[in-house]
C-alpha cells in the first residue's frame, strides 16, 4: 500500500500536501517498500526524501542525464535510487553517508534495484570524500549536516560543469530561516542568500516540503 512518511513537518496546509502527493506519479514499488522499511527500522524516518522530493529528483536527473552525480547525505537510499533512476546506464552516483545502519539498509535495496549498479556508497565525512574526488559533476544533491551546507555548496560548485545542477534540501528549515535563532539557522540563511546573489549560477527556490533550492551553473 502506498503511504506517506510519518512525522513529516508540513509548511503548507496538510490537505494541500496530501493533494499534491496523490496527484504525483507514484514511486516504484521498491521505493515504497523502502519507505516502509525505513519507518520500521530507523530513527528519524522523516529524513527520507519522500515522493514529492524523490520524483522531483528523478525528473531533474532524467533531464540532465548525469554521467557523474554526487549525493551528500544518503540516509537509507530513497533519494539515491530516485536520482539513479534518471541516470543513463553507465552513470555513476557517489553517495556520502556516515550512518552504518542506514548504509546497510540502503544496500539491501540497491542490490535489488535495476539501478543499484550505478550507486557507490562511501562511508565517512563528506568533505573528505569530496576532496578525494577527481571528477566533473553533472548533478549533486545536498542533504547532510546543515553546518556545512555553505562549504558543500562552494566545493561542489567548483566541480560542477556548466549547465550542471546542484539541488539543496531543507533550505526552509521548518521556517526557521525567517527568524533565525541558532548557528545552523544563520548558516542556512547565508547559504540561501549566497546562492541568490551568486553570478555563476541561476536558481529557483521551491517551497516543496521543507524547501528545495535547484541551482544551475551558468554556461
Amino acid at each position: 500500500m502506498t503511504k506517506k512518511l510519518v512525522n513529516t513537518p508540513y509548511l503548507v496546509d496538510e490537505s494541500i500536501e496530501d493533494y499534491a502527493f496523490v496527484n504525483t506519479t507514484p514511486e516504484p514499488a521498491l521505493l515504497q517498500e523502502l519507505v516502509n522499511a525505513t519507518q520500521e527500522h530507523m530513527g528519524w524516518p522523516q529524513k527520507l526524501s519522500g515522493r514529492l522530493v524523490g520524483r522531483s529528483l528523478k525528473i531533474l536527473s532524467a533531464l540532465v542525464r548525469p554521467r557523474f552525480a554526487l549525493e551528500i547525505g544518503m540516509f537509507t537510499g530513497y533519494s539515491a535510487l530516485s536520482i539513479a533512476e534518471g541516470m543513463p546506464e553507465d552513470g555513476r552516483l557517489i553517495c556520502c553517508e556516515t550512518n552504518p545502519r542506514a548504509i546497510e539498509l540502503a544496500q539491501t535495496f540497491f542490490d535489488r534495484s535495476e539501478h543499484g549498479h550505478k550507486i557507490e556508497v562511501i562511508f565517512g565525512r563528506a568533505l573528505d570524500t569530496i576532496e578525494s574526488l577527481d571528477i566533473t559533476l553533472d548533478f549533486t544533491f545536498i542533504d547532510a549536516d546543515k553546518r556545512n551546507y555553505l562549504n558543500y555548496y562552494e566545493r561542489v560548485k567548483a566541480m560542477t560543469r556548466p549547465g550542471g545542477l546542484i539541488v539543496l534540501d531543507n533550505v526552509l528549515w521548518s521556517g526557521k530561516v525567517l527568524q533565525p535563532e541558532s548557528e545552523i539557522d544563520d548558516i542556512l540563511v547565508e547559504t540561501n542568500q549566497r546562492i541568490a546573489a551568486d553570478p555563476d549560477v541561476e536558481n529557483i527556490f521551491l517551497t516543496l516540503r521543507d524547501g528545495l533550492n535547484v541551482v544551475r551553473k551558468r554556461d
